[in-house]
C-alpha cells in the first residue's frame, strides 16, 4: 500500500490545528459546531484531492479489490467488476466466434456512449487484465531454449507460439467478428495513439493492435480501385476530407483533379469497403513537373493523354491514423505503376512532385552549421548580399524569409537550395531521412531527383519549405540498389543534387 509523503502530512496537521481559530469569530455555540465540522470535511476533502494527486495511479488490480474509487478514477470499482465480466465473456471458452462477436458488439455499444475516461477505463483493463501468462510463456520459452537443434524444437516451438497468443489478442479478434467490428477497433486506436506518451500502461494494447492490423491490412488482403468523377457522392467527399497534401477547396477543383489526364488510385479493405485507406492523385505529363500551380489551375486545359510519357505522383494521403505503423505506400506506388503501364504502354518515367515539410525548421536549428561549410569567398559573397560580413544565422534566416522575391542568380538563393539538397541528402536520424516525405519515398526505392524553386508557392508551402518542392525518381530498374544505398547510411541522389550538397 502507498503511504502519504511526509510533507503531505505535516500540511494536514497544520490545517487541522489552525482552521479552527477561524470558528471564534461566532458567538453562538452551536454555529461554531457546525462551522467546525464543515470547516474540517472540507479539509478533509482537500486531503484526500491532494493525496489523489500525487499518489500513483492505482492498477486496475488494486481498482477491481477497492470499495470506493478514488481521485480522478472515472468507473467505480464496481462499474468497473462489470465491464470486466462483459470483457471476458466475449472470450469465454465455451462461447463461439459468433457468439463472442456478438457480445464484443454490445460492449462497442456501450463504448459508444461512455465518457472519454470511461473508455480509457476499458484500455487498462484490456491491458492489465488481459495480458500473457507469465509463467506460462517463461516455461514455453525455456523449453524452446532446451530443445534447440534436437528433434523436439518443432513441438517446442508450437507451444512458445500458442503462449505468446495472449487473451488481449483473442479479445481483439473477437471485435473484428461484427460487421463494423474493423471500423470500431482502427477508431479505437485512433483514440489511443495520443495518450500513449502520457500512460505507459496502454503500450501494450496499442503494440498488440499494430501488430494484428499489420496482418489484417497485409496488401494481399487490399483491393486497389480506381476513383473518378463517377465514383458515388459519399466517396468522392472522403477524398475531399482526408486530403492531406494540397487542400481540395471545392467541387470544381475534385473534378480537376479527376480529369481525363489524371488518375486517383486507392486501396480497401474488405471490412471498410468505402473507405479509403491511402489513395495517391497521379497526373498524366510529358515531363517531369516543376510546380503544382498548373496540376491544381482548375481552368487549365486537360494534356493530351496520347502524348504522355510521365506520371506524377503529386498527392499521396493516409486516411485513417488508427492504422498508424501499418505501411501501404510501397505497395500503392507499385500497384499504381503497373496499372498505369497497362493503360498507357508509352509511360517511362514514374515521379512525384512533393513537399518538403520539415525543411523550414531545420534550417532555423542549423544554419549556423550551414554557414560554416562556406569557404571564405562564399562567405563574403553571401555576406554581401545580406548586408552583413560575416554572416550570421540570424541575417540568413532574414534574407531568405521572402524567398520567392530573390532572383537566380542570388547567393542567398544559392545557399538556400544548397541548404535543402543537404537536408534531403545528407541528414539522416537513425539511418533514415530526417523529413518525413523523404523517409516514405526513399524508403520505397526512389532517389532525389530535383529540387523545385516556387514548385508551391501557397501560404502553406512557404510556411514549411520557402516555397521548394522536390521530384523524387522511381527509376523502377534500380529500386532495389537505392534501398540498399539506403541501407548502408547512404541517401541516393541525382548528379545535380550531389553537387548541391557538395556546395
Amino acid at each position: 500500500m502507498n503511504t502519504t509523503p511526509e510533507w503531505i502530512a505535516r500540511s494536514v496537521s497544520r490545517l487541522r490545528t489552525t482552521a479552527p481559530a477561524a470558528d471564534k469569530a461566532t458567538d453562538k455555540a452551536a454555529d461554531k459546531a457546525a462551522d467546525k465540522t464543515t470547516s474540517k470535511a472540507a479539509i478533509d476533502k482537500t486531503v484526500t484531492d491532494v493525496v489523489a494527486k500525487v499518489a500513483p495511479p492505482r492498477s486496475t488490480h488494486e481498482r477491481l479489490q477497492a470499495t470506493l474509487r478514488r481521485g480522478q478514477e472515472s468507473l467505480s470499482p464496481r462499474a468497473l467488476r462489470r465491464l470486466l465480466a462483459d470483457l471476458q465473456e466475449v472470450i469465454a471458452p465455451q462461447v463461439s466466434e459468433i457468439e463472442g462477436g456478438r457480445r464484443a458488439q454490445a460492449v462497442a455499444e456501450w463504448y459508444a456512449k461512455a465518457e472519454p475516461e470511461e473508455r480509457r477505463d476499458m484500455w487498462l483493463l484490456m491491458c492489465e487484465q488481459f495480458a500473457p501468462d507469465a509463467t506460462r510463456f517463461k516455461s514455453a520459452r525455456q523449453r524452446y531454449e532446451a530443445a534447440a537443434g534436437t528433434a523436439e524444437e518443432g513441438q517446442a516451438e508450437i507451444s512458445l507460439r500458442r503462449a505468446m497468443v495472449t487473451p488481449r489478442t483473442r479479445l481483439l479478434q473477437r471485435f473484428a467478428v461484427f460487421p463494423e467490428g474493423m471500423r470500431f477497433l482502427v477508431d479505437m486506436r485512433a483514440e489511443l495513439l495520443p495518450l500513449l506518451k502520457a500512460d505507459k500502461r496502454l503500450l501494450a494494447l496499442d503494440a498488440e493492435m499494430e501488430h494484428l492490423f499489420s496482418t489484417w491490412f497485409d496488401v494481399a488482403f487490399l483491393q486497389l480501385r480506381r476513383l473518378s468523377w463517377d465514383s458515388p457522392a459519399s466517396l468522392l467527399e472522403k477524398l475531399i476530407k482526408y486530403e492531406a497534401v494540397h487542400d481540395i477547396r471545392s467541387w470544381a477543383d475534385l473534378k480537376n483533379r479527376l480529369d481525363s489526364d489524371r488518375r486517383c488510385y486507392g486501396f480497401f479493405h474488405p471490412r471498410l469497403p468505402d473507405e479509403p485507406l491511402i489513395f495517391v492523385e497521379v497526373a498524366l505529363l510529358d515531363k517531369i513537373s516543376s510546380s503544382i500551380t498548373p496540376l491544381l489551375d482548375e481552368a487549365a486545359a486537360p494534356a493530351d493523354i496520347t502524348r504522355a510519357t510521365t506520371a506524377i505522383f503529386y498527392s499521396i494521403s493516409n486516411t485513417q491514423t488508427g492504422l498508424r505503423g501499418v505501411s501501404f505506400g510501397d505497395s500503392l506506388i507499385k500497384h499504381v505503376v503497373e496499372t498505369l503501364n497497362a493503360e498507357f504502354p508509352r509511360l517511362r518515367t514514374f515521379a512525384t512532385l512533393s513537399p518538403i515539410p520539415g525543411f523550414r525548421a531545420w534550417l532555423g536549428k542549423h544554419a549556423g552549421a550551414m554557414l560554416e561549410r562556406l569557404d571564405d569567398k562564399r562567405r563574403a559573397e553571401l555576406g554581401r548580399a545580406v548586408g552583413f560580413e560575416p554572416p550570421q544565422p540570424t541575417h540568413l534566416l532574414a534574407a531568405i524569409d521572402k524567398a520567392l522575391e530573390l532572383d537566380a542568380k542570388s547567393p542567398v538563393r544559392q545557399m538556400l537550395l544548397e541548404c535543402a539538397a543537404h537536408y534531403l541528402g545528407r541528414e539522416l536520424l537513425e539511418g533514415k531521412p530526417v523529413d518525413p516525405v523523404a523517409r516514405f519515398h526513399l524508403g520505397n526505392g526512389a532517389r532525389v531527383e530535383r529540387l523545385n524553386w516556387a514548385g508551391d508557392p501557397s501560404t502553406k508551402g512557404v510556411k514549411q519549405s520557402y516555397g521548394l518542392m522536390v521530384n523524387y525518381l522511381y527509376d523502377l530498374k534500380r529500386i532495389d540498389k537505392h534501398r540498399s544505398l539506403l541501407a548502408q547510411g547512404k541517401v541516393p541522389v541525382s548528379g545535380d543534387i550531389d553537387t548541391l550538397c557538395r556546395g
